[in-house]
């Protein structure tokens, strides 16, 4: 039976905290495989590339696609990923072909905090597709909703 690892969420919060430092939104995302190895760290980069896709998990993937030079990644990959995934980002998960998703704070958080999120819940996403990929969360919570604060300390800027 799969467990969340904080370990890993931890990941994931870290270069979310690096994406703050560098006055990028507070996301960030690490996609391991099977075997718990790190294949990529990304955070959001949708100010400094001027690109409104560059979200963690997009990057993380794109990321993770170089490293093992395919566009399909190991089916038994998991993403850990600082907020649930947008509506686009779990369409590139999914196609990615990652199996599982876990993530700290809801899309509603990120909305009720000024992010121009389409609330549609990946729970609600998987079912209407009905895919079979497996989502945990919010895991971490707290923690992750501790990277929305200190974005707004010290950043403040929303899309």
């Amino acid at each position: 039976m799969f467990k969340p690892s904080k370990e890993k969420m931890n990941v994931a919060i870290g270069i979310a905290k690096k994406g703050i430092t560098k006055h990028q939104s507070p996301f960030g995302a690490a996609i391991f495989d099977a075997k718990g190895r790190l294949i990529a760290k990304a955070h959001n980069t949708v100010f400094a590339d001027k690109d409104i896709t560059a979200h963690a998990e997009i990057n993380a993937i794109r990321k993770a696609c170089n490293k093992l030079r395919k566009i399909k990644l190991d089916n038994n990959c998991i993403i850990y990923s600082t907020t649930e995934p947008c509506p686009m980002c779990f369409s590139a998960i999914h196609w990615a072909g990652i199996s599982k998703i876990v993530y700290g704070t809801t899309i509603n958080d990120a909305a009720n905090l000024g992010f121009s999120e389409l609330k549609i819940s990946n729970r609600k996403l998987k079912s209407l597709a009905k895919l079979k990929i497996k989502i945990y969360g919010p895991f971490m919570r707290k923690e992750c909703l501790a990277l929305f604060k200190e974005y707004a300390r010290k950043i403040g800027k929303y899309y």
